[in-house]
């Protein structure tokens, strides 16, 4: 293993086997003891290995920036399994996928990965050659140069990977904290939960960082790395306001008649400039109930400006702060901090369950706004009404392993 070459052709799909004694001409086989090394270019990696007793395992290639199709054999000669996969900073693309002891199952789906490079800009000319991302983000493992995949589930079963860059459409998310891949346990956003209701033909990009404004997304060069690659028959999901509304962040605060709008305005065109479908998201609210156990509007007149732009600009609109109100209410002053994070001490940002119901409300605004992009659902998905949510105590998701009790920027 140590003498093969760093693979740099993914046109051509790439096969990595776990299991000792499957071997066959091209295929890669590997054994518990092959870490990542940046000279090798694969391997297991973070420190764990598939031979720790049924617990999570990470395995990363390093690729160019693309969009890949995972190929996975899922199951064992002699043991059964239980298999939830998320993809680099805890992105859910498969949920408790099971089987027998001798059963094998292959399931595929697309991964996007990108790095903080820019293309410089002419000499002379404004602009930079990386996102300025943040201190917290420097080790993230969706800015590095790595396609990393976490095997988790109450027994994980892996026999083997296939890789393959590929040309599908991408949706792209644009926002703040409540939608970025949030890399650590217990917070989540709606944004790293939306992949596990696609198929294989569709990517979804996350460019949300916690923290971020519409203004602060332009002058970080995050909107410039968006606009390198949106194409025809992309989608852009736009989700501001949160950070937007704080007018004690003067240098990023933009007024809900005026300047946000506009701002947004800008964004829609940079879309449609293109070919790519804008969508627009209200911000869901935060969880702060009245003495009726109603919630109570924590955004002023942002959630307006938005559904007034969607219908002058003609722009799907997916209204999470309606929907989320719908949600929180349902659930109860009680029980409603049970989706939210660090023990519903966080009244902003959710947990694991409030982002995957959150992530079934902009499912269902898809297909209510039939878009094109509903036909990459995946099949048999249930209609979701938010006021009806998913039981709390029937919700269970494979927790990563990277835990941190900090909280996200914004809060």
């Amino acid at each position: 293993m140590a003498n093969t070459p760093l693979l740099t052709d993914f046109t051509q799909p790439q096969q990595f086997r776990f299991l000792p004694g499957e071997t066959s001409p091209g295929v890669l086989t590997l054994t518990a003891a092959d870490n990542y090394t940046a000279a090798r270019g694969y391997g297991f990696d973070l420190n764990t290995s598939p031979e720790q007793n049924g617990k999570p395992f990470y395995f990363s290639v390093r690729v160019p920036e693309g969009n890949y199709r995972v190929t996975l054999e899922l199951g064992h000669h002699t043991l059964p399994s239980a298999n939830t996969v998320k993809a680099e900073s805890r992105r859910l693309y498969l949920e408790n996928v099971t089987t027998r002891a001798g059963e094998q199952l292959t399931r595929s789906f697309v991964v996007n990965v990108r790095t903080p490079a820019l293309t410089p800009p002419e000499k002379n000319a404004p602009g930079g050659t990386r996102v300025a991302v943040k201190e917290r983000e420097q080790y993230a493992l969706h800015w590095d140069d790595k396609l990393t995949l976490e095997f988790n589930g109450s027994a994980p079963q892996v026999r083997a990977v296939t890789l393959e860059k590929v040309e599908v459409p991408t949706v792209y998310l644009i926002g703040d904290s409540t939608v970025t891949d949030q890399g650590y346990e217990p917070a989540a956003s709606w944004g790293q939960m939306l992949p596990r209701f696609f198929g294989g033909d569709v990517a979804i990009a996350n460019h949300a960082e916690s923290g971020e404004t519409i203004k602060s997304f332009m002058s970080g060069l995050r909107l410039a790395k968006v606009l390198e690659t949106l194409k025809a028959g992309d989608y852009l999901f736009i989700q501001f306001g949160h950070n937007d509304q704080k007018q004690n962040w003067p240098q990023t605060w933009a007024d809900a008649q005026t300047t946000y709008p506009a701002y947004l305005s800008a964004l829609i065109a940079e879309a449609r400039l293109r070919g790519a479908t804008p969508v627009l998201i209200t911000s869901m609210q935060r969880r702060t109930f009245d003495k009726h156990g109603k919630i109570l509007n924590s955004h002023g007149a942002y959630p307006q400006a938005i559904r007034d732009l969607a219908g002058s600009e003609a722009v799907a609109l997916i209204d999470l702060d309606r929907m989320s109100v719908s949600l929180y209410e349902a659930l109860g002053v009680a029980r409603a901090p049970l989706a939210f994070n660090d023990n519903g001490r966080d009244a902003t940002h959710h947990n694991n369950y409030g982002a995957y119901q959150l992530a079934k409300c902009v499912v269902a605004g898809i297909r209510s706004n039939h878009l094109p992009l509903a036909a990459s659902l995946v099949a048999g998905l249930p209609d979701y009404d938010p006021a009806k949510p998913d039981p709390v105590e029937q919700f269970t998701l494979a927790p990563s392993p990277q835990i941190s009790n900090h909280r996200p920027d914004g809060n």
